[in-house]
């Protein structure tokens, strides 16, 4: 029996024939259809209803729906309510596949609860690819055929794998029959060109109806009892705009109960995502609809918990994708829930929280591919709290929104004028824009607020439409949109408790140089939101993860130059490095290490232990601008170190443009400190440069800092040379000295770098500096201890094998010193009082504290304002690797402490 239906599209009066299948007669009801383009009269016709199909084989599968008011055959079952029920709801990926289905199957049936209700999804894609056919066919693309043949394909194949007899002959019949009877429908709206929402919502539900039978049959099949469950029987929805439906819970408590009369059974399939109007039209919880249908059961069952099947651990404290250090949150309370959801994180959609809610049900969050996971429990706070009570952080979790604009409206007319704010949203919300956040200061001057990008241009025209008259006047001074922009949530329920919280907060985003455009707290304390620039956001977001979840202070470093210093520094990393983490709360990681001519990278931080091994193994070619490029941008630390321990000065030359882009410098490198005066440096340490590991240039700003005011610096700058001359005594040879210092390592590699000078000449140009002199290295005269016929030598051995000859020369100036109770120093001088330096070879009496030197020591003699009569003097070692590795490591932890770290 055919019948044929007229369009009611326009004026036309052409006719659409459906199938017999179609029109499948049922106890004389009337089926109230969704296809509004269609005369209502003729949906008016006898016996149009479609079974539910549960008891198959033996009762039809349609997807259309089934007046459950009709009488039952059986006697009539109570729905028992509370504990006992448990709710599951499995996601599209959780049915992906035939084997998929067979884990979740096995997931119910291994839970011991005592009864079950399970709501599954669409198998992945499949909501999807019903969309594609109601577009394919309102455009009038006739692949929608196709398309449709392959929805078909995808759920028989499965069909194939999981169920065999009857069970599976009569799965695939109906099947069939729904594709025709979608392919009638699809053929109607490919003529009409257009599809009505109830249709569309219709249509696409299909996907969860052919889950929830095959499910249902699987678990069946293994051997326990099931009935699925159309929800568009059970689920009654009001449509409330805004592309959002609200449960009528009386009426879907009424439904279910005789739902339940009808097909008792401790575990029920149920579909997720669709529903029905009071009208019994079908229609959906619209996206992210399943989590919503679970937690509406939920709460109709009064249920001992719902569980969230997912792909992911649980819920994470920032999106694991630009935090890698996101940890899973063991609980979080509704209103943490909520609020993370609604700024962006991929928890729950904010509507899915508020059905449980109310009856205190908790959420859990699970991975299905992960069984070993606990997950995240989603709860009452006052659950929470007590599961919760050794937490450190009292924020939970971090959440951002992207792709936004803030809209500043302004002017001096705004203040005290009431209703001002009221005309702002008024037009906002005329053009349909979505306000994320809302700012305004007491002064009332400026209302800011942030709507997506895509509707900021419709909002501004419309301000500047409805105020008009008062920027004219100039009541209002502008309607100013700042794009570009991103939200930043912090979430903690325990923030509103805890005094400091957004201190810390400001404080990571301004020691990782965050410029906040706007700040929003509610009363509640429950989330603080920033507006940051797009491309600062994950950077921010790294930094306030890091100082509340991985440690005060996280640095990514890079070491340059792996040779004597450098490792030397390596290795005290790796001997302290975990001793920081854990009692100082300093997360000190090596992203990389160059050389000369290899690298080593790593994306999480190398193991210092095997550092040398896996340099060998894993080294590439190197390359400076990729080696800075891989440490400060493709990792999840927003704070970066590069630390130079080479003396070479074409990588000093790279200094300023590194720290230009926000990357800090430490180095012993004394080139870039003692070159041209075109730089400025910011965070930048370079204490080892002068002292090695003794504190110079601290003191020395401890000084000055305090309104102390310099008047000479004089010291023994060279542990080289104060070996030396330590050593030149008793008729020893200057040469022989020499080559004991080279042979000692405390010289550099040709003898003639230290002992012409220019070492302690750039070492005075720094103090010089710091001490507010704007001297040259060409404004220091140097005297050099290298003899002039042997600056020319050709090699460091050519030297060392033609110094003997001034031995006579350095013994005379060594005798005369001694004849007059002097000693020999080789000195660097800041007059400051002058405005000059010097370096040069000096005589002390053997009283003076020069004179006292022993080995490789630096002393340096500070004459001041307060420290005049008697000098401040610093003395220590001032050479070696392990002193002066001490000193870098001292500046990257002087670093930390700038960034935040205890000090």
């Amino acid at each position: 029996m055919a019948s044929s239906f007229c369009s009611a599209i326009s004026s036309s009066s052409s006719c659409i024939s459906l199938p017999e299948t179609f029109l499948q007669h049922h106890n004389n009801k009337i089926f109230h259809s969704p296809f509004s383009f269609f005369h209502r009269s003729h949906f008016l016709r006898k016996g149009l209803t479609l079974s539910r199909g549960r008891e198959l084989p033996s009762i039809r599968i349609c997807a259309s729906l089934t007046d459950i008011s009709t009488k039952a055959s059986v006697e009539e079952k109570q729905l028992p309510k509370g504990e006992t029920w448990s709710i599951h709801k499995f996601g599209g990926t959780c049915v992906g596949s035939s084997q998929r289905i067979k884990n979740v199957a096995d997931i119910i049936i291994n839970d011991d609860s005592e009864r079950k209700l399970v709501v599954v999804s669409a198998m992945s894609k499949v909501t999807d690819m019903m969309y594609d056919l109601i577009y394919k066919a309102q455009s009038r693309n006739d692949g929608y055929i196709s398309a449709l043949d392959a929805v078909l394909e995808k759920h028989s194949l499965t069909a194939s794998d999981l169920l065999d007899g009857d069970s599976l002959a009569s799965f695939l019949s109906l099947l069939r029959q729904d594709i025709n009877n979608l392919k009638a429908m699809l053929r109607a709206i490919y003529i009409a060109g257009h599809a009505t929402e109830s249709f569309t919502d219709f249509v696409v539900g299909h996907g969860e109806l052919w889950s929830a039978q095959m499910l249902s049959l699987v678990i069946r099949k293994n051997g326990t009892d099931s009935k699925w469950m159309d929800t568009r029987e059970v689920l009654i929805v009001n449509p409330s705009g805004s592309n959002q439906v609200d449960p009528d819970y009386l009426e879907s408590e009424k439904r279910l109960k005789k739902w339940y009369s009808l097909y008792p059974s401790k575990v029920i399939i149920a579909t997720g995502f669709i529903a029905s109007t009071p009208q019994n039209i079908p229609t959906t919880l619209k996206r992210d609809g399943s989590d919503f249908s679970a937690a509406i059961m939920g709460a109709l069952f009064r249920a001992r918990q719902v569980t969230i099947w997912t792909d992911v651990d649980g819920v994470y404290s920032a999106d694991p994708r630009k935090v890698s250090e996101a940890v899973i949150l063991k609980t979080l309370s509704y209103q943490e829930a909520w609020e993370m959801s609604y700024f962006g994180a991929n928890v729950l959609h904010p509507r899915t929280i508020s059905p449980v809610m109310q009856y205190g049900i908790p959420i859990v969050i699970r991975n299905i591919f992960n069984l070993s996971a606990p997950g995240t429990k989603i709860c009452d706070s006052l659950i929470n709290d007590d599961e919760d009570k050794n937490l450190k952080n009292h924020v939970k979790g971090f959440a951002t929104i992207d792709n936004l604009a803030l809209v500043n409206v302004e002017g001096t007319g705004m203040a005290g004028v009431p209703g001002t704010a009221s005309a702002i949203f008024s037009a906002v919300k005329d053009v349909g824009a979505n306000v994320i956040m809302i700012s305004q200061a007491s002064s009332e001057h400026s209302v800011c607020f942030a709507v997506p990008e895509k509707e900021v241009k419709a909002v501004a025209e419309a301000l500047q439409s409805r105020f008009r008259q008062a920027l004219d006047a100039g009541r209002l001074s502008q309607v100013a949109v700042i794009p570009n922009c991103s939200i930043l949530a912090a979430v903690g329920q325990k923030m509103a408790s805890t005094p400091g919280v957004s201190a810390t907060l400001f404080n990571a985003l301004a020691k990782a140089n965050i410029n906040v455009r706007a700040i929003a707290q509610g009363c509640s304390e429950y989330n603080i939101t920033v507006v940051v620039k797009r491309e600062d956001c994950i950077k921010a977001l790294r930094a306030v993860h890091s100082r509340f979840y991985i440690s005060r202070t996280t640095i990514a470093m890079g070491i340059i130059g792996p040779g004597l210093i450098g490792s030397t520094l390596l290795d005290q990393l790796r001997d302290q490095a975990s001793i920081l983490k854990e009692e100082f709360n300093i997360d000190l990681r090596v992203m990389g290490i160059l050389s000369s001519n290899s690298m080593l990278l790593s994306d999480v931080g190398i193991d210092l232990a095997r550092w040398r091994e896996l340099r060998e193994k894993n080294g590439e070619v190197a390359n400076l601008e990729n080696f800075a490029q891989h440490v400060h941008g493709n990792h999840f630390i927003p704070n970066t170190v590069l630390v130079d321990c080479t003396a070479d000065s074409v990588i000093a030359g790279y200094y300023y443009d590194w720290l230009r882009r926000g990357i800090h410098v430490v180095t012993p490198n004394k080139k870039a400190n003692s070159g041209p005066l075109d730089q400025s440096y910011t965070h930048y340490f370079y204490e080892a440069t002068v002292g090695a590991g003794l504190p110079i240039i601290s003191t020395l700003r401890g000084l000055l800092e305090t309104g102390d005011r310099i008047l000479k610096i004089e010291g023994i700058f060279s542990g080289t040379l104060s070996y030396i001359f330590n050593s030149f005594k008793d008729g020893r040879a200057f040469s022989g000295v020499v080559a004991e210092a080279k042979e000692a390592g405390y010289t550099e590699p040709d003898p003639r770098d230290d002992l012409s000078g220019t070492d302690v000449a750039r070492k005075v140009i720094i103090l010089a500096r710091e001490s507010g002199l704007k001297l040259e290295l060409s404004d220091i005269p140097v005297e050099s201890l290298v003899p002039e016929p042997l600056r020319a030598c050709a090699s460091a051995q050519e030297f060392m094998q033609q110094l003997p000859k001034f031995d006579p020369e350095f013994g005379k100036k060594q005798q005369e010193a001694e004849n007059a109770g002097e000693v020999l120093r080789y000195v660097g001088v800041v007059d400051v009082t002058n405005k000059k330096g010097v370096v040069e070879l000096r005589k002390y009496k053997k009283d003076h504290p020069f004179a006292q030197l022993s080995g490789s020591d630096n002393i340096i003699a500070f004459t001041t304002r307060r420290y005049n009569e008697q000098p401040l003097i610093v003395r220590g070692p001032g050479a070696g690797a392990q002193v002066t590795a001490g000193g870098i490591f001292s500046d990257i932890l002087r670093l930390a402490s700038y960034l935040g770290a205890p000090s």
